[in-house]
């Protein structure tokens, strides 16, 4: 099952900023090579957090006012957005799943992360 969203502009407040919970934003483009070497990861980790953090990517190419707005100077960024701010990122590619997954895992609040444990 894949949970992978896609943002744009049009959507990108009621998706992103007005979330209940975590939302996870790939700021990509398709001529990126690193970027490509992320995707898979980010759909998977789509899968694995459904239902506790919302994950999307967000073409910076067809976007580039909201990558602006936001400070993405290079890609690929993941975005961490919560309450309807950006808390943190990843730029770059960081080598696989496991460092994407710990930087999510602490931005969750305590009873998410265990319930998706359990």
């Amino acid at each position: 099952m894949n949970n992978l969203k896609h943002f744009d502009g049009p959507t990108f407040e009621a998706d992103v900023l007005n979330s209940k919970e975590p939302v996870v934003v790939d700021f990509y483009a398709d001529w990126c090579g690193p970027c490509h070497m992320m995707a898979p990861v980010v759909e998977q980790l789509a899968g694995e957090y459904a239902g506790r953090v919302s994950v999307g990517k967000l073409d910076v190419d067809v976007n580039q006012e909201i990558a602006i707005r936001y400070g993405v100077m290079g890609i690929p960024t993941l975005g961490l957005f919560r309450e309807g701010k950006l808390v943190d990122r990843i730029v770059g590619y960081p080598g696989g799943k496991a460092p994407i997954k710990a930087w999510i895992e602490k931005h969750l609040p305590a009873a998410v992360a265990e319930a998706g444990a359990a």
